[in-house]
């Protein structure tokens, strides 16, 4: 059995697509200087987060491991926007590759407005059937990369009174959305740790935000070796629309986004419906799907 990250959306029946409709429309983020901080930038979200900002005038850090996809992001997106944007290859599970990505962070000569942790991954099989490595790398990454960039970035940003960071969590974050998995763990971390954050913060104008995404269409599951089909049902969200209803919502001053009408019923449900209800409902698709 493919250990896949579908099971949550048993838990809501159809909804009519003309219900999940937005306008998706460009939005300025509210107390950021000119260069964002972009990791996981070379793919998926990571990569429509770089396209949207470098077409609303900002320069970019761009954070991956590998360098020549990074310049080939860099080089299109100077010759599509004129935006200046520079690399930084670093691996995130590793803490020279933290320790680099925090030194820019930290530069007040050149200081960082918006940091997006975008970076992460998941694990196709359960916890027993992982090895330890894994886990201890999905952790630093999804974990520990996230705490240790935030810490770098918010110090100069409260002291110039202005920046944001928006952490990309996951809607799987919000329940136990399949038996044995520790992503839906590493997000509910990222969630909390983000609204605890921004709390702490409030009054120095910054601003902290976990955005929640459901399914989207990126490299993300075939990376983490899990089938989910041709990815052309309701469920599965447009990159580029997901960041630009994120910009908004930092705009609007949320501390959580949530795309959709459909994914705000599903965190809705794995928020507050009761947690033998839920477990008991992965236990049924789980079963139905072996």
């Amino acid at each position: 059995m493919i250990f896949s990250p579908r099971p949550e959306f048993a838990l809501l029946g159809r909804v009519p697509q003309a219900a999940i409709t937005q306008t998706y429309r460009p939005a300025t983020v509210v107390g950021m200087t000119q260069t964002a901080l972009v990791t996981g930038a070379t793919a998926g979200i990571g990569a429509a987060f770089a396209r949207a900002l470098a077409a609303r005038g900002h320069d970019l850090v761009l954070v991956a491991r590998d360098r020549m996809r990074l310049e080939k992001l860099a080089t299109d997106l100077r010759g599509a926007y004129g935006s200046t944007a520079s690399v930084l290859p670093a691996d995130l599970t590793q803490d020279t590759g933290c320790a680099a990505v925090e030194q820019r962070l930290s530069d007040v000569d050149n200081p960082i407005g918006l940091l997006v942790n975008n970076a992460g991954i998941g694990l196709a099989r359960a916890f027993l059937k992982n090895s330890l490595d894994d886990e201890l790398r999905q952790l630093d990454l999804n974990v520990r990369a996230v705490l240790r960039l935030t810490h770098a970035a918010l110090p100069p940003m409260v002291a110039r009174g202005n920046g944001s960071v928006i952490n990309v969590s996951s809607v799987a974050g919000f329940g136990t959305t399949a038996p044995g998995s520790t992503y839906g763990a590493t997000k509910s971390w990222v969630t909390a740790f983000s609204e605890s954050v921004q709390l702490s913060v409030r009054n120095s104008g910054v601003r902290v935000m976990a955005l929640c995404p459901g399914l989207v269409r990126t490299e993300f599951h075939e990376r983490a070796g899990l089938d989910v089909g041709d990815r052309r049902g309701a469920m599965w969200l447009d990159a580029d629309a997901l960041v630009a209803t994120a910009l908004d919502d930092l705009r609007r001053g949320r501390t959580v986004s949530v795309p959709t009408v459909r994914y705000k019923a599903i965190a809705g449900l794995l928020r507050h419906l009761p947690r033998p209800v839920i477990n008991a409902a992965m236990i049924r698709s789980t079963r139905v799907r072996k």
